[in-house]
């Protein structure tokens, strides 16, 4: 397969400057993957760079694993689960004001929560649900396993796309936490604003599919959609 045409943009954000990689030809386009195996092929090749490095991938549960274990297969590195989960709504567990990482790092979109007239006491207990539903995750996908030692290592957080952001952005405020060196994001696709969000905060973002417009749903990049099972999640790290 041949290398994808990309465009490199440099954005300042911050103290930092992100580098974020495209290609520029899926800018906007809908289903352009068959699934996510074929997603994580095409960001295998985009971070090509990395192969046979120090480098560790880590894949956001559910969707995210699949991707990351195709990516780590390829570039032939290290693959680990970074738990994460975004604080649903009492009406819709699709969408999410928040998240929460498994430091107990916890994020919320207070814009959002405005907007919506969510109580206090209804994101209290969405961010306690999420809490324990971390902790569990943690203890199933991990079994048991030390906390992850990133001492400045590079790591890749992998996820099957990037919505509001605020999932990624809570993973990226706990691995800072926990001493990771260089950050790379790598998603199939992505919402605009939520990379926007990302700006400054992050190393690198690699995204192929990179979409501006409204309404934006990460299974609109995919031909083939379906959930993933915690099942599915575990055979896949137990059989890598």
């Amino acid at each position: 397969m041949d290398d994808p045409p990309t465009i490199h943009i440099k954005v300042c954000g911050g103290r930092n400057l992100t580098r974020i990689i495209e290609n520029r030809e899926l800018r906007d386009k809908f289903f352009v993957f068959k699934d996510r195996r074929d997603a994580g092929e095409i960001l295998a090749q985009m971070l090509w760079e990395y192969r046979d490095s120090d480098a560790i991938i880590l894949g956001i549960p559910a969707g995210g694993i699949p991707v990351a274990a195709v990516i780590a297969k390829e570039l032939n590195l290290t693959l680990d689960v970074l738990v994460v989960s975004k604080i649903t709504l009492p009406w819709n567990r699709e969408a999410g004001y928040g998240a929460v990482a498994f430091d107990g790092t916890i994020k919320l979109n207070q814009k959002l929560i405005d907007s919506l007239g969510l109580s206090g006491r209804e994101v209290e207990a969405g961010i306690r649900e999420t809490l324990n539903k971390v902790k569990e995750r943690v203890q199933i996908f991990r079994k048991g396993k030390p906390p992850l030692k990133l001492g400045n290592r590079t790591v890749i957080v992998v996820d099957d796309g990037l919505a509001s952001g605020y999932t990624m952005l809570t993973a990226v405020e706990a691995l800072r936490r926990a001493g990771a060196g260089k950050i790379v994001i790598a998603v199939p696709t992505a919402n605009l604003d939520a990379i926007k969000r990302l700006e400054g905060k992050v190393d690198m973002v690699y995204s192929p599919n990179i979409r501006q417009v409204y309404p934006y749903a990460v299974a609109d990049a995919y031909k083939y959609w379906s959930e993933v099972s915690e099942d599915e999640v575990k055979s896949i790290l137990q059989n890598f």
